[in-house]
């Protein structure tokens, strides 16, 4: 076997070579490069500085209930099917899986209402300029 023949079997997904995936991804990253948001990420150097300043107590239960909801979210559901089988009580699930499932939905819009937006945008425009940087090259922004 050929070290091309084993590059190949070893770096496919899907049947088809890595190298294509990877040319794909590097277009959408030029393409998400070209925006006006992504470039002025890296013009202006975007980092995580705003999160060094002390949280107020509107955040932290903000952030606490977005954590709960994922605790609440599927892991409940899931007990409940599990709850379901163990009773022989499909409505257990059928109806209390979406309602919890909704609830944990209310509790996150709750906790993002409290947290607000403003470190949701910080971080996102600072992994906007981690993924050109990276990914795109230090002069894929230009």
């Amino acid at each position: 076997m050929t070290l091309d023949l084993q590059y190949n079997i070893l770096f496919t997904f899907e049947n088809r070579p890595l190298k294509l995936h990877i040319h794909m991804m590097s277009r959408i990253v030029r393409r998400i490069a070209q925006t006006p948001y992504a470039r002025s990420a890296v013009e202006e150097k975007a980092d995580l500085a705003a999160f060094r300043e002390k949280p107020t107590v509107r955040i932290l239960l903000g952030v606490f209930l977005i954590g709960l909801s994922y605790v609440i979210g599927w892991p409940a559901v899931s007990a409940l099917a599990g709850l379901a089988v163990y009773f022989r009580e499909p409505l257990v699930a059928v109806i209390g899986g979406p309602l919890v499932y909704g609830l944990s939905h209310l509790v996150f819009m709750a906790g993002m209402y409290l947290a607000g937006a403003k470190y949701s945008a910080i971080f996102l425009r600072w992994a906007t300029r981690m993924l050109v940087e990276k990914m795109g090259g230090k002069h894929a922004a230009n």
